[in-house]
């Protein structure tokens, strides 16, 4: 399972997360930058991919729909995309079980 970052997060981020998360993508390299929050869940969906995100609505749709596709919520506020790179590398374990778990639908990372 690959992760989808969402367009609050800059698209630099995937360059930053190559080594640990090698096919990570970015709305906006995938031409989904202005998409509806159901039409990414959506695609992520139907892609194997996991959302990571700042934004609640993916948690909301997540309970209500279920997954997959997996969300991972960064509960760490405004923060530069080089910290919420360090800090995904720092969890790598922790993000690499929930991909694999069929236990959880969501991961918050603080």
């Amino acid at each position: 399972m690959n992760l989808l970052f969402n367009q609050n997060i800059s698209f630099k981020i995937t360059t930053l997360l190559t080594d640990a998360f090698p096919d990570c993508k970015q709305v906006r390299e995938l031409h989904l930058e202005n998409s509806s929050d159901i039409a990414l869940w959506n695609y992520a969906r139907d892609n194997k991919f996991c959302i990571v995100t700042f934004d609640s609505d993916f948690i909301d749709i997540s309970n209500l729909k279920g997954s997959p596709p997996k969300v991972i919520w960064l509960r760490f506020g405004n923060t530069t995309t080089k910290n919420i790179a360090t800090k995904m590398i720092e969890q790598k374990a922790a993000i690499l079980d929930f991909l694999f778990s069929e236990e959880s639908s969501f991961l918050e990372l603080n």
